[in-house]
Order: structure tokens, then sequence, then C-alpha cells
């Protein structure tokens, strides 16, 4: 007997759900309110669950909760239910929450590994003798042959890789170490 009513409670409660969306779909703040009281520590397992950090989690729930607000009128209940309308959108918040911060660390990566080369490149350009052949040639190089040179000797990189870093089209980086390697040739003979 207790489950029948458990589940009969269940049942209500979500075809509330399905009228307070409705609600929010007129304009009406407090079925939103209704809505997050109800369905808001469930969401916010969820999100933790997938974003791992709170202050993420609690972004993707408003962020969830803004959606609901604003696409309440798409709901239709014949489609599916409304917890479950509610929990894709929180999903798809989470999971573009995800690729986001994926890239961002993926760029902070690129960009730290960028300046390392540009250090290793300039330290052993600066250790060269200001005296030195080498030196006085590479010098009279224009920078980006000059880079392209020193990338490819110094760190080893293929053309195909300077071609990334400097983010240059590969025919061009091609073109600038043949050119720039000629030049030091006829410098150095």
């Amino acid at each position: 007997m207790d489950a029948l009513n458990a589940q009969m409670d269940e049942d209500r409660r979500l075809s509330d759900l399905a009228d307070r969306i409705e609600a929010c779909a007129l304009g009406d703040r407090t079925a939103l309110r209704a809505i997050m009281d109800q369905e808001g520590s469930r969401l916010l397992g969820i999100a933790l669950r997938m974003l791992r950090r709170r202050d993420l989690a609690e972004d993707a729930l408003q962020e969830c909760f803004v959606s609901v607000w604003r696409k309440a009128h798409q709901f239709d209940a014949s489609r599916g239910g409304a917890r479950g309308w509610i929990t894709t959108i929180l999903r798809n918040q989470c999971l573009t929450m995800l690729r986001k911060e994926s890239w961002e660390i993926a760029e902070s990566a690129d960009i730290l590994e960028r300046r390392q080369d540009e250090e290793v490149v300039m330290d052993a350009y600066g250790r060269l003798d200001m005296n030195s052949d080498l030196r006085r040639c590479l010098d009279r190089l224009e920078p980006p042959k000059r880079v392209a040179i020193l990338q490819a000797y110094v760190l080893g990189y293929t053309h195909g890789e300077i071609s990334g870093r400097l983010q240059a089209p590969l025919g061009s980086v091609k073109a600038w170490v043949r050119r720039g390697l000629i030049a030091l040739r006829e410098c150095l003979a």
C-alpha cells in the first residue's frame, strides 16, 4: 500500500511539473520558483557528477533554469515527460561547458608550449657569441626565416610542426627554411 501511495505522489509531482512548465510559458515566475525548489537538488547532483566541480555545476544549473524559462513554450508533454525535458536541458548545458573547458585547457597548454619553445630558441640564439659568424649571419635573416631555422635545428621540428607553431602556411615555412639556409651558406662561405 505504501508503494502505491508513493507512486501516486510521484505521478502527481510529475504532473505538477508539466503544469508548472506550461505556466512558465505564460510568464508565471512563481511556477519557475516551484520547479527550482522541486528539481534543483536532483539536477545539481547530476551536474556535479558530470562536471566534477561545484562552481561549474551551479553555473550549469542556473543556465538550465534560464533555458527552462526561455524555452518553456517548446515543451510538449506528448513528446516526453517534464522531468526528462528539464534533465536534457541540463545535460546539454553540462556537455557544452565540458567542451568549452577542454578547449580552453588545450588552448592554454598550446600557448604555454609555444612560449616555452620561444624561450628555448631565444636562449640558444642568445648563447651564440656576438662576434661569431653564425650569429652575424643569423642576424641578417628576416625574423620569420631566422625563427623557422632555429626551430628546425634547435628544437628539431619538422616543417609541419613549425607551420603549426608559427601559425603560418606550410609552403611559406618551407620557403623560409630553404631560403634562410641558402642565405646562411652564402654568408658563412
